[in-house]
């Protein structure tokens, strides 16, 4: 029998209804959570598919994959820029993406601040917080984050939007999730980009504005294609 094709706009509208279902369990409007459709090392059919069925949001992880694939399709769409950033792409991430969800380090920061003044783009800024505090990942430390959302606000003159995390793939999410949602919190921001395809649900739980989900949308991605 035949492999039946993966169908992205249905697995999309599952999404959604899931989404929907958690927000009013946790007493939220499920208006207020924003899908955010994870495209990258996706190939365009199931993309394609999605954005057939009104998705609008995307997220990448690489500027240049991002560039070649939304190069014909960049009219009305968000993108998002979820992977981390190198300071040599950000003219590059700053002229294509409307959202940098992965600010981290001072030199980015300084380097951004440059590339919106010079571009004259008001792109919308996250911090990442290495939550679990992994050292092979991306993000500022729990600890110095509040210095280093100050240093973003008051040193390089950014408006910073939200946080942004990626909990440990062995550790409960849900303490993750908790952790960054207090950190928002005491800094005043009212966005948090956390849960996944395995996790959305929890994160919503605990105050998710927008989820990533790629897999649950796209099927599993192949890793060995780039």
């Amino acid at each position: 029998m035949p492999d039946v094709p993966f169908d992205s706009a249905a697995a999309r509208a599952e999404v959604l209804a899931r989404i929907a279902r958690a927000a009013q369990a946790a007493g939220r409007d499920p208006a207020d959570v924003t899908l955010v459709a994870v495209s990258k090392q996706q190939p365009w059919e199931p993309v394609a598919q999605a954005l057939a069925a009104g998705q609008t949001i995307f997220g990448e992880n690489r500027v240049q994959e991002a560039q070649d694939r939304w190069a014909d399709h960049r009219p009305g769409i968000e993108l998002r820029l979820i992977g981390p950033l190198q300071t040599n792409k950000a003219r590059d991430a700053v002229a294509l993406f409307d959202v940098i969800e992965t600010l981290d380090r001072e030199r980015l920061a300084k380097v951004l601040a440059d590339e919106i003044q010079a571009q004259g783009k008001a792109v919308r800024l996250y911090v990442q917080v290495n939550t679990g505090e992994e050292p092979q990942k991306a993000g500022v430390l729990p600890a110095e984050a509040d210095a280093f959302i100050a240093q973003c606000r008051d040193t390089y003159g950014l408006e910073i939007e939200g946080l942004m995390c990626i909990p440990p793939a062995d550790e409960p999410p849900s303490p993750h999730f908790a952790l960054l949602a207090k950190i928002a919190k005491r800094n005043g921001l009212p966005i948090l980009s956390m849960g996944m395809s395995a996790d959305y649900e929890a994160a919503i739980q605990l105050g998710a504005t927008h989820v990533r989900v790629g897999s649950a949308i796209f099927g599993a991605r192949d890793y060995g294609t780039t």
